[in-house]
């Protein structure tokens, strides 16, 4: 029986896997970590590339094993990466670079149903990162998983946009998302075209995928990276929106009978090292263990009171550099198995 079983984002969790910070780091500046996060900062040769301190690493460490035990305790499997030197660097014919970390399974590989896919990223620097998950993928293949690998993009220095600030910073030469762009609720996917996926990596998934999913693109709800800071979806029904991004006028078809809890009021916890890679929304980005229960930044009082009030129990705990890592409970997680079946929520 596969290990790998997913059709939504709030079924009873059974097994996950856990980031690491471990040895975490800005890597070496290229086109597309500029066309991405830096352009703020004026040219390529202003990234802050280096590994960070070992406070933010060690504070992060500390931060996910309480995750990890909180998880444990709730009666859930947690699986971890290896430790990885991201220092080392690696090529391809087009480029040369180093990676980033381990933190954030969740934007490299999709569980779809018994589907466990790596998804083609467009950063350069986490073009090899599920090496450190090998040894859990093929755990999941044996146990029946269907384990694939989307093709590797090329991700030539014309892919990336420099040029055109009201388009995104990807073109749509190749198939190119992060796993992260989408969100699950039964046979039906939201993929947010952005700066992290762009319309040729919807139609390969969907095409992959085939009929029994419906894969909808939206390109008018946020143009950075990806989807779990704007929303967050609760139980059937029940999505938390960010306000500051969408309104009743761009709201997704999908949301239509569902209740709407519109957030406009975010904790910002700040961030260290001068950068960073995620804005304050990270606070909303929340894990379900289950329909009636979440894991939630501790900081976050406004959304606690908010979920409290539709009925839904909070575990506060805290990633006292989210913002500076890039990356919430949603995140650094990624469920590989949720009681239930497959449904259609969208009628």
């Amino acid at each position: 029986m596969s290990k790998v079983s997913v059709h939504n984002e709030w079924d009873t969790l059974e097994e996950i896997i856990v980031g690491r910070a471990t040895n975490a780091q800005i890597p070496s500046p290229d086109l597309g970590l500029f066309a991405i996060d830096y352009k703020d900062y004026g040219s390529i040769e202003n990234i802050p590339s280096g590994r960070y301190s070992d406070r933010i690493i060690e504070e992060t460490e500390e931060d996910l094993d309480v995750l990890v035990q909180t998880l444990q305790k709730l009666g859930v499997t947690v699986q971890r990466p290896e430790i990885a030197d991201h220092s080392v660097k690696f090529r391809t014919p087009d480029w040369e670079t180093n990676s980033q970390y381990n933190y954030c399974p969740r934007d490299l590989m999709l569980t779809i149903g018994t589907w466990i896919i790596e998804t083609p990223m467009v950063f350069r620097s986490r073009f090899f990162e599920t090496l450190s998950y090998k040894s859990i993928l093929i755990d999941y293949l044996q146990s029946g998983a269907k384990w694939i690998s989307s093709p590797k993009p090329r991700l030539a220095d014309d892919i990336y946009n420099l040029d055109d600030p009201n388009s995104f910073a990807i073109k749509n030469h190749e198939p190119v998302f992060d796993a992260a762009n989408i969100l699950r609720m039964g046979r039906d996917l939201i993929y947010l075209v952005s700066d992290s996926g762009n319309p040729l990596g919807a139609q390969w998934l969907q095409t992959v995928l085939g009929d029994e999913y419906r894969v909808h693109t939206y390109n008018n709800l946020y143009s950075g990276v990806h989807l779990d800071s704007t929303f967050a979806l609760i139980r059937p029904g029940l999505v938390v929106v960010n306000a500051e991004r969408v309104g009743e006028q761009n709201l997704p078809e999908l949301f239509k009978n569902w209740d709407i809890i519109y957030l406009d009021n975010i904790v910002d916890i700040g961030y260290q090292a001068n950068t960073a890679l995620s804005s304050k929304w990270v606070g909303m980005n929340l894990l379900m263990v289950n329909p009636n229960l979440a894991i939630v930044d501790q900081n976050q009082i406004p959304l606690i009171k908010e979920l409290e009030k539709h009925g839904i129990d909070v575990i506060p705990l805290q990633i006292r550099h989210a913002r500076t890592l890039g990356g919430g409970f949603h995140c650094v997680t990624l469920d590989i198995r949720r009681t239930g079946s497959l449904e259609d929520y969208y009628q």
